[in-house]
């Protein structure tokens, strides 16, 4: 993976299943050591790199040097953001990771050096971290910039957004440092995705399985954006769209009830109801809207499994209890003599406390201490990335990039075929009829997943999908590092001021060897 006389040396930390390596391989670099603690991870760097394991340099908060390089690779875990240690010094705070990074960055002195991390660590939020990281790369003599860049725009269809940070050991190379301009990549989703042969089976939710084939090879049309239509179909009861799937699209449901849905998801985010982002609502508030609706109908919606039922408001009632601390905290939440639950949730003194007050809440009223005294209707699937009966996405082959790989999986899936329609009605209808009521749809494969992180389609991972989602949902995009690499190379840092002559098009070609 590397040409026979080296350009330049590099050592790979948090090395994974080597993205980095593979990225700076494909540029002429040497890796002269590796640093993973994930057995899965180890294994299958080296079974790729036909490396021996003595290679890997171990747990990095157990190094105290590293062999002379040019370039210091690192994707830093995204651990949580206490990461300032007792800033005594780059001897004396290890043991957070960051701070073990940087030790050894101020201790081997290469030429430079890239860090990455997830999207977060940019978030405003965040933003002490990210100085006092930068703050520190600058103590030790490093001149640097973060960038937040996507996958998507450097080579492979995947919108997955990280945090990258570049730095050299003179200022006059960041200043020579280059990224090239986003380019939409010409690779879409269908052309990862694999041809016919070998079957499957696959749980699909709503109690379903299917046998895949993943047949997609005659599906090179290109979707034309129009009238407001995406290229995926998003399962979700609390949000709506052209291209939005709701419960009572899939389950039997007469007009009545979905015009009962829909006054729910129009109206359940009004502070009228609530002060939270989406509040249930009781039948009162329902009758407001509509004075017809009866109880038995929203009793109904329940048992299809589109609503559920919330005990939202609980009366104190007198009592001579000794109550525990936790209870009195809840307690203490009441206003007039009645909680609610959107007070509960809301409530920052129990979120400090960390009381779990939906337990609490079941053992005041087992105590009689609170009686519960209304009842809202709420839908049953509320949690956006959780989609429905483990549906989140359906992601047609025509579309231009699959969403971020995570290492839990996801519940994304892709289409086996495209439909087109000239609106929004028939445009839902067909996909309904034509993928998934005909289970044309399945979850990403292995060797699809390995090129939408610009990996060969072969690259040699665990047969367990969990174990495999695991390592390439951790890993980085290799053609976004080939990239950085190559600009690195191209301020002429490791080579006096001569500027490396292979061209940022080379470096994108490479991005998924076939």
């Amino acid at each position: 993976m590397m040409t026979s006389t080296p350009k330049f040396t590099f050592i790979d930390l948090f090395a994974g299943i080597g993205g980095f390596r593979l990225a700076l391989s494909n540029l002429g670099g040497n890796c002269l050591g590796f640093s993973e603690i994930n057995n899965d991870a180890i294994n299958t760097y080296c079974t790729n790199f036909n490396e021996a394991a003595n290679l890997n340099l171990g747990d990095i908060t157990q190094i105290k040097a590293l062999p002379a390089h040019d370039i210091l690779t690192a994707g830093v875990p995204c651990q949580s953001w206490s990461i300032a240690g007792k800033n005594l010094g780059f001897d004396d705070d290890r043991g957070q990771l960051w701070n073990d990074t940087l030790y050894l960055l101020n201790k081997t002195r290469p030429k430079a050096f890239i860090f990455e991390n997830v999207k977060g660590l940019a978030d405003p939020r965040n933003q002490t971290a990210l100085a006092y990281i930068l703050g520190r790369i600058g103590k030790a003599g490093y001149f640097a910039r973060h960038f937040v860049l996507n996958s998507s725009d450097y080579g492979v269809p995947q919108d997955r957004v990280r945090v990258y940070i570049i730095g050299f050991q003179h200022e006059v190379h960041l200043q020579k440092f280059r990224l090239p301009a986003p380019q939409k990549s010409t690779l879409k989703l269908v052309d990862v995705l694999q041809g016919c042969g070998e079957k499957r089976t696959a749980s699909i939710g709503f109690g379903q399985t299917m046998d895949l084939f993943g047949d997609c090879a005659n599906e090179k049309k290109r979707y034309r954006k129009s009238n407001g239509m995406n290229d995926f179909f998003l399962f979700n009861d609390i949000r709506n769209g052209p291209t939005t799937i709701h419960s009572w699209d899939l389950l039997p449901t007469t007009a009545r009830q979905q015009h009962i849905c829909y006054l729910l998801l129009r109206n359940r985010r009004k502070r009228l109801y609530g002060r939270l982002d989406g509040n249930p609502l009781a039948l009162a508030h329902f009758q407001l809207l509509d004075s017809s609706i009866k109880a038995a109908e929203l009793e109904a919606l329940v048992d299809l499994g589109i609503f559920k039922k919330v005990a939202y408001t609980y009366t104190l009632q007198a009592h001579s209890l000794d109550l525990p601390e936790n209870e009195q905290w809840v307690l203490q939440q009441a206003s007039d003599g009645i909680i609610t639950l959107d007070a509960l949730k809301d409530s920052r003194e129990l979120k400090l406390a960390k009381i779990p007050f939906e337990k609490v809440l079941a053992t005041l009223v087992e105590k009689n201490v609170l009686v519960c005294s209304e009842i809202r209707y709420e839908f049953r699937y509320t949690k956006i990335s959780t989609g429905i009966e483990g549906i989140n996405r359906v992601f047609l082959p025509k579309s231009e990039a699959f969403p971020t790989l995570v290492a839990s999986d996801s519940n994304d899936f892709v289409a086996l075929k495209d439909v087109d329609a000239d609106n929004d009605d028939d445009y839902k209808q067909s996909f309904l009829k034509e993928i998934f009521h005909q289970q044309l749809f399945r979850k990403i494969a292995k060797e699809e997943a390995c090129l939408i992180q610009g990996f060969p389609k072969d690259f040699q991972l665990p047969e367990n999908r969990s174990r495999w989602m695991k390592l390439i949902g951790n890993s980085v995009s290799v053609p976004v590092v080939q990239m950085l690499g190559q600009a690195i190379l191209a301020t002429g840092c490791l080579d006096d001021g001569k500027a490396y002559n292979a061209s940022v098009a080379d470096c994108i070609s490479q991005r998924c060897p076939a």
